[in-house]
């Protein structure tokens, strides 16, 4: 089986599953090992996958695509026969291209939604690390990446500033008509609660904000990036909690971390769960006078801007295929690799066979007629004809009297 048709992708999203179902198949940074470990177990050398509150999916080369559902399984709280029940998969040329349009936000709850690309780089960091990365999978990515950053660069797609930390925003605004004075506290500052820290000091200015993350110092050193915020302990999330009148949740813990418990009084409350699973507990509804909100309501925002971008779609499906193909090509060119070496090692032996008379520039005439023999190979796989055509245009003109 050739490294295209050993490409498989399975995973489940918001656009099959509710987020109840996703937060069965999230995968937190605790579980990464016992992937990492399952991976070891099955011989799969170059696999990664990707974790959000819209999607858990694994991306890999192996023999099956049964195999890399055992290994994303390792590292989730819903079994293997559940996964599949939920799951959808593709397999070859489909799931490259599905990848690239997860990456570049075409395939995200909220379209154009930029922040999928540096989670998908942190997953596969930490898979490089263990080893899964190989340079099938590295170079995929790399053109992943360069998709990415060409949409950004050359379309309107991912303007703007819609994204599920910036509907939380609007939300609160649309929530309290007078949102000014009123005390927000933001728990999690891993990457998406940073974003949603920022539009909060952009667009919500003259409120009090308190962040809360399990390690207080990186609570601190955001909450210096403004005047405006400042860091509470989490071992005070409870009294923090039942003061504020915003309640931001985004940890990635695999439980509740805001329970009906920490409430004392009745008092008009919004409280947004970006979490999947989900860390508010569902009983919080409960509560006169709170509102609770979670990330699939939040991700039906319709603004302008979306609009926009659903205008710039064709072009982003353009640079897709272009990405896309310049792996194809390498593939095929890879493919070719061991033929290429063995026509430049027979060359090579027949130039030093040759009088120093005949006045050839070895080292630029064969990578001529190397260059030659690729582009022939990559349109006709034909390796033996071009092996015997490539000598012929190597001898032909030096024997030409």
């Amino acid at each position: 089986m050739n490294a295209i048709s050993s490409f498989f992708l399975s995973g489940i999203s918001y656009r099959k599953s509710d987020a109840t179902t996703r937060g069965l198949f999230a995968v937190g940074q605790e579980k990464l090992e016992s992937v990492f470990q399952k991976a070891g177990e099955l011989g799969v050398r170059e696999c990664f996958l990707l974790s959000t509150c819209n999607r858990t999916e694994i991306y890999g080369f192996a023999p099956s695509i049964d195999m890399l559902q055992q290994i994303i399984c390792a590292g989730t709280e819903g079994s293997q026969e559940q996964f599949k029940a939920n799951a959808y998969f593709l397999q070859g040329e489909a799931a490259m291209k599905h990848l690239f349009r997860v990456a570049t936000g075409l395939d995200s709850q909220i379209l154009g939604d930029y922040e999928i690309i540096g989670q998908l780089k942190s997953f596969v960091k930490q898979f490089k690390k263990a080893g899964l990365i190989g340079s099938h999978s590295e170079r995929l990515l790399n053109e992943v990446v360069r998709a990415t950053k060409l949409v950004r660069t050359h379309t309107a797609f991912s303007s703007g500033t819609v994204s599920v930390s910036f509907a939380a925003v609007q939300f609160i605004k649309q929530y309290f008509p007078k949102p000014s004075d009123k005390k927000i506290l933001l728990v999690g500052t891993g990457k998406i609660g940073a974003h949603t820290c920022k539009y909060l000091v952009d667009y919500l200015p003259g409120n009090e904000i308190t962040l809360v993350n399990r390690s207080q110092e990186k609570a601190i050193a955001l909450a210096q990036q403004s005047t405006s915020l400042q860091a509470g302990s989490w071992e005070n999330l409870p009294a923090l909690a039942d003061a504020a009148d915003v309640i931001l949740v985004a940890t990635g813990a695999m439980d509740h971390v805001i329970n009906k418990e920490f409430f004392s009084s009745d008092k008009q409350r919004l409280v947004i769960d970006f979490s999947v699973p989900a860390n508010v507990s569902p009983q919080v509804r409960e509560l006169e006078g709170l509102t609770l909100i979670g990330i699939d309501e939040l991700s039906r925002i319709k603004d302008e801007t979306l609009q926009r971008r659903t205008s710039e779609i064709p072009r982003v499906e353009q640079i897709i295929r272009q990405q896309l193909d310049a792996y194809l090509e390498w593939n095929d060119l890879r493919k070719h690799v061991p033929v290429l070496k063995a026509v430049k090692s027979k060359l090579m032996s027949i130039q030093s066979g040759l009088n120093d008379g005949q006045e050839i520039d070895s080292d630029e005439k064969i990578q001529k007629v190397i260059n030659g023999v690729a582009l022939k190979m990559r349109t006709h796989n034909h390796p033996g004809c071009h092996y015997i055509q490539a000598i012929n245009d190597f001898m032909a003109p030096s024997l030409d009297t």
